[in-house]
C-alpha cells in the first residue's frame, strides 16, 4: 500500500525534481530510479508493534506502509536482554545493508542505544567497561557492542526460504522486524546507512 501525500507547491517541487533527478540517473546507470527518489528525500522508518506495522516517513508524511510484518516471537520491550526473543523499542539508525543466507536481505540496526545502556548499567546488566563501550561505539558512529548481555544482531529482514504462512500468523523472530523478501528489497530502495529507525 503506497501513500504518496504533496503537502504543499514546495513539496511538489521537490519530489518532481527527484523524479528527473531518477531519470537522469537511470539512464547513466548510476543507480535504480527509487533509490535515487528515495535519497533525495529526508525518509524515516516508522515500525509499529501494536499495529504490527512498518512505515516509510518523509517528515509525518506515509510515503509506503507494510502490514503484517513479524516481530520477536515473545512481543516488544524496553528491557531487551540477549535470548529474551523481544524487539527492542526506541531510537535507532540503520548501520548496515546486507545479503543474508538466511534472510535475503539483512538492514542491521545499532542496537543497544544509549538509553539501554544507561538502563543496563543501573540494574547492573552490564559493566561500566561495557557501558562505555557502548557509548564510544555512539560517539563515534560506529556499531555498538553485539556481545553484552542486552543482547545484539539485530535488524529489519526477509524470511529467505521460510514460510509466508507463518510470517502473515505469527510473531516468529528472535528480536528482528521481518517482513517479505520483496518487501526487504523494496525497502533497501529508501534507505541508507544513518537513515532513523522508529521502534514503538
Amino acid at each position: 500500500m503506497v501513500k504518496v501525500k504533496l503537502t504543499s507547491v514546495k513539496r511538489s517541487a521537490i519530489f518532481l525534481y527527484a523524479i528527473v533527478l531518477a531519470g537522469l540517473f537511470a539512464m547513466a546507470g548510476l543507480a535504480p530510479a527509487s533509490k535515487a527518489i528515495a535519497q533525495s528525500l529526508d525518509v524515516w522508518l516508522l515500525i509499529d508493534t501494536r499495529t504490527l506495522t512498518l512505515s516509510v516517513m518523509e517528515d509525518e508524511s506515509t510515503l509506503l506502509s507494510y502490514e503484517n510484518i513479524a516481530i520477536g516471537s515473545n512481543g516488544p520491550t524496553r528491557e531487551k536482554r540477549v535470548g529474551d526473543e523481544k524487539t527492542p523499542l526506541g531510537e535507532f539508525k540503520i548501520d548496515g545493508i546486507r545479503t543474508s543466507n538466511h534472510f535475503h536481505l539483512f538492514l542491521s540496526i545499532n542496537y543497544p542505544n544509549m538509553e539501554r545502556a544507561r538502563r543496563g548499567l543501573k540494574n547492573g546488566a552490564i559493566s561500566s567497561e561495557e557501558y562505555h563501550a557502548v557509548s564510544e561505539a555512539w560517539r563515534k558512529g560506529d556499531t555498538p557492542p553485539q556481545n553484552t548481555s542486552l543482547g545484539g544482531h539485530l535488524g529489519i529482514h526477509g524470511i529467505g526460504a521460510g514460510s509466508l504462512e507463518i510470517h502473515h500468523n505469527v510473531n516468529w523472530t528472535d528480536g528482528c522486524i521481518a517482513v517479505t523478501n520483496e518487501q526487504v528489497e523494496e525497502l533497501a530502495g529508501w534507505v541508507r546507512v544513518g537513515t532513523r529507525v522508529s521502534i514503538r
